[in-house]
């Protein structure tokens, strides 16, 4: 179990670079998308041989919500802040408390239950910021980007040792699904080739990588509230690298989401040491 979380925190770290690297990027949204995912299907796809398989219907659907997630996830960093792209992204374990009964079987206590008034709260101040017409639609994009990627910790929680075809092949999906208008962009500059490069092989690949290997021994909701330590990061290497500073309502609503979500990892860590018999059915039938 301490292995798994570990895989997740490492996973949080090297998707927290993304922001920082996206504002560093001249090219569009479009190109960044599909360059980056195009890349790190290839390098999935040579590091996991059992990845090229194709996924079953139930893993194409999680691949599916992994392509929106990826690709919702720089257009909304494209338009609004990182800080605001990444916190209203990982909004996650809003809909992960809310879906994993249904789907999962997992079951969140109460306690977890009464964490999502306080994600609303939290939520609701990034509207209260000063926004332009592209931030507005660049916050609410990165809402979708956050539904998306509570599917995609669902799916591949369901999916277990599949997980490494819905990576693939949902790397694949996002990088073609975007082609056709990435191709009308900028030409890309050596630091833009660059950019893509890491983005690709580190921030996505191996960050998935190491995601899903974590999550297979670790509950839904446990994992999307571990992985918050990205919206720590993200700010504060966007920050150093680029000099962009969120709106101070936006860090008032992290802030609030961010102890939200550490308060409840605290709590699920200590009652995960708890046996619980009714549990355990739901953790197996989930591929976990």
């Amino acid at each position: 179990m301490l292995r798994s979380r570990l895989y997740l925190l490492a996973a949080a770290v090297l998707w927290s670079t993304a922001g920082a690297a996206v504002k560093l990027s001249s090219l569009s949204a479009w190109q960044i998308a599909s360059g980056r995912s195009l890349v790190a299907a290839l390098v999935l796809a040579l590091a996991i041989p059992s990845g090229r398989r194709l996924p079953s219907r139930r893993g194409f659907a999680a691949a599916v919500a992994y392509a929106a997630t990826v690709v919702l996830f720089i257009i909304a960093n494209k338009l609004t802040t990182s800080a605001n792209a990444i916190f209203l992204q990982d909004t996650a374990p809003l809909y992960v408390l809310l879906l994993s009964p249904l789907l999962l079987r997992e079951r969140p206590s109460r306690g977890e239950l009464a964490a999502v008034p306080v994600f609303l709260l939290g939520l609701s101040l990034f509207f209260l910021d000063k926004l332009d017409p592209g931030q507005f639609w660049g916050n609410v994009i990165a809402l979708g980007s956050g539904l998306a990627f509570s599917l995609c910790i669902l799916g591949l929680r369901a999916v277990g040792e599949e997980g490494s075809s819905v990576l693939v092949w949902g790397n694949v999906i996002a990088g073609f699904s975007v082609l056709v208008p990435a191709l009308g962009g900028p030409s890309p500059t050596t630091l833009d080739l660059g950019l893509l490069v890491f983005l690709g092989v580190f921030q996505l690949g191996l960050a998935y990588t190491l995601f899903q290997r974590g999550l297979r021994e670790t509950p839904a909701v446990e994992a999307s509230l571990l992985i918050l330590l990205e919206p720590v990061l993200n700010p504060v290497w966007t920050f150093l690298f680029t000099g962009e500073r969120p709106g101070p309502w936006a860090l008032v609503g992290g802030t609030i989401i961010l102890l939200a979500t550490a308060w409840r990892t605290l709590l699920g860590s200590r009652s995960s040491n708890t046996p619980s018999t009714g549990e355990a059915p739901a953790r197996e039938g989930a591929g976990g």
